[in-house]
């Protein structure tokens, strides 16, 4: 079983910084896939960005070059770094994880993450 607990969401202006952070409790960090997702009122789950365990790191088309995943191992922990963020940004955010033994494969289906957080709520205003 895993748990994973998102912070850092908050209110910002369009073309800020917000950086989100998920502390994952379990024994077997490593071979974690981790990613995270966002939904937008009104809308379903969307992917955002996924780190696989060996680091290799993708993102949705509409956040590249300006969204950076990031984990680090020893602390259990996987970030969120958003800049430049646009009212489009405003949603709830989740983090999710899947155990894999493939240390370079990435996912970014919703239904392949069995374990997700209660997510964060980020808030972008003009």
């Amino acid at each position: 079983q895993v748990q994973l607990e998102e912070s850092g969401g908050g209110l910002v202006q369009a073309g800020a910084s917000l950086r989100l952070s998920c502390a994952a409790s379990t024994t077997t960090f490593s071979r974690f896939a981790m990613g995270w997702f966002r939904r937008a009122p009104g809308t379903g789950r969307e992917f955002v960005a996924g780190i696989s365990y060996d680091g290799s790191t993708y993102y949705a088309d509409a956040v590249k070059g300006r969204f950076a995943i990031s984990s680090d191992n020893a602390k259990k922990m996987v970030y969120l770094q958003m800049n430049s963020l646009t009212l489009e940004a405003t949603a709830v955010y989740y983090c999710v994880a899947r155990p894999t033994p493939y240390s370079s494969t990435y996912y970014s289906q919703a239904t392949q993450y069995p374990y997700w957080g209660q997510g964060t709520q980020v808030t972008v205003s003009s």
